[in-house]
């Protein structure tokens, strides 16, 4: 990985020890020389009880539950649609965030006023749910507050993941952002049905209920930014000054120059895989569920069910992938499971609706599915922090979550449009398309870089090896 070695007045590694909730060996990063270990160990507590507050409010808010609300409120597919594609349409502004960012002299109050009035918003609509009975009134504010909500979140994106890039030590990463994805994802598993429950047996109707969840979301929320007053805080401007070395080099923080200085770079690269990989992912993403119950046939609750078991292989599986990552890097498993997930949707056309596959090969193939996402969601985050620049890494952040928004939202357009053209073939056609552009997605991941990482080629000759050995 690309780690903090240009940073002058570098401290040596201690170890420090952590309970459940922070693995037990832990090497402070030296970019980090004022902080002590306690702080650090502090700080990846506290941010693992952000993420799981954080993930309920996201729960309340997003989702499965927002879908259903604007369903109850009459909203049409074109404006459900539109859900979807908000967060990532807004992922555009995001170097902008990062940009303003920079002018400040910490991460943590930037983050709490940004993420702090994004969650407040939630509360208008909470209030219009409880007072207000024209639904079509409800159906535009709630898409308006989507909006405006995930607007100011991606002004805030960058600096978070720049704050965590910095206070995460580097050969810690996969464990910790697999214990910290585990513990929310375990939130979501359990509360969506919880919450669901909740709402449809409401005594005041659906929508009250939801109205009072929201309230309850909120609060989570801040719950969610008061846990990040425990954690240790980041000036912008002195990362600036400890990667240059120089106070005059903080001109570099102008989105032209960090454009200019992707060309050239193994950033570039990691773009050109990423976007790509983005593309071919949407392209086929939003229609496995429409697969199952339009084309197959299948009951929403064997659908519901299915969700539930790659949910709950993704859980499991994240903190393996996490440790696996720490040792061999993020670039081999991105690789290796990259052509696994190409050749994933090509399982999909031999699915039909027969006991065999309702009973075996549908469950089985969204464990598999739940399993190799995990690897490649938490190993696509962690490799960004390791591919991108020391200096000015938010910006560096935010370009890349702009061109896989763009290049996501774009592919689900395209695959949406693919699918209603009676000579591609529908599904199955769009699904055979997507397996050849996953696979060609991961040939520019072939030409990044990242310190620490093993050889793909060497790692499976040695596999062979030791296989032939054994046998």
């Amino acid at each position: 990985m690309v780690a903090y070695s240009n940073v002058s007045s570098p401290v040596e590694s201690e170890v420090i020890t952590e309970s459940m909730i922070v693995p037990e060996t832990v090497l402070i990063p030296t970019t980090l020389p004022n902080f002590t270990k306690d702080e650090i160990r502090t700080s990846l507590k506290a941010s693992t009880w952000d993420g799981i507050f954080a993930a309920i409010f996201s729960s309340v808010t997003g989702g499965v539950l927002l879908s259903n609300l604007l369903l109850q409120l009459g909203a049409s597919p074109t404006q459900i649609g539109m859900l979807s594609s908000v967060p990532m349409v807004v992922n555009l502004l995001q170097p902008v965030g990062a940009y303003l960012s920079g002018f400040t002299n910490s991460r943590h109050w930037y983050g709490f006023w940004v993420f702090g009035i994004s969650r407040s918003l939630w509360l208008i609509l909470a209030i219009a749910i409880a007072f207000t009975q024209k639904n079509d009134n409800l159906v535009q504010l709630t898409l308006l507050i989507v909006f405006a909500s995930n607007l100011l979140g991606a002004f805030g994106s960058a600096s978070w993941f720049s704050w965590m890039a910095k206070l995460v030590p580097e050969k810690l990463r996969g464990r910790y952002f697999g214990i910290r994805n585990s513990a929310a994802n375990l939130v979501t598993l359990v509360g969506v049905p919880l919450i669901s429950i909740i709402i449809s047996a409401w005594p005041g109707g659906m929508l009250q209920g939801y109205s009072l969840l929201i309230f309850f979301g909120v609060i989570t929320g801040f719950i969610s930014l008061l846990c990040q007053f425990f954690m240790a805080d980041i000036n912008p401007k002195t990362e600036i000054i400890a990667a240059t070395d120089s106070l005059e080099e903080n001109d570099s923080q102008s989105l032209i120059n960090s454009f200019k200085s992707l060309i050239s770079n193994n950033f570039f690269r990691f773009l050109l895989y990423f976007g790509f990989w983005a593309f071919a992912i949407n392209i086929s993403n939003p229609f496995f569920n429409l697969y199952l119950l339009d084309n197959l046939n299948i009951n929403v609750t064997w659908v519901t069910v299915y969700n539930s078991l790659s949910a709950g292989a993704n859980l499991f599986m994240l903190v393996f992938w996490g440790r696996l990552a720490d040792r061999i890097g993020n670039r081999p498993l991105l690789i290796l499971l990259g052509v696994v997930a190409a050749l994933m949707p090509l399982l999909w056309l031999g699915t039909g609706y027969s006991p065999l596959c309702l009973w075996v090969g549908l469950p089985l193939l969204h464990l598999l599915s739940g399993g190799v996402w995990a690897a490649i969601d938490l190993c696509s985050n962690n490799i960004q922090m390791s591919v991108a620049p020391s200096r000015n890494q938010a910006t560096f952040f935010a370009i890349a979550s702009a061109v896989a928004g763009i290049c996501g939202a774009f592919g689900a357009t395209v695959g949406g449009f693919l699918a209603e053209q009676p000579f591609f073939g529908g599904l199955p056609g769009l699904f055979a398309l997507t397996s050849v552009l996953r696979l060609l997605a991961l040939l520019p991941l072939v030409l990044v870089w990242e310190q620490r990482s093993h050889s793909v080629r060497a790692m499976l000759q040695n596999w062979w090896m030791q296989s032939k050995v054994v046998g």
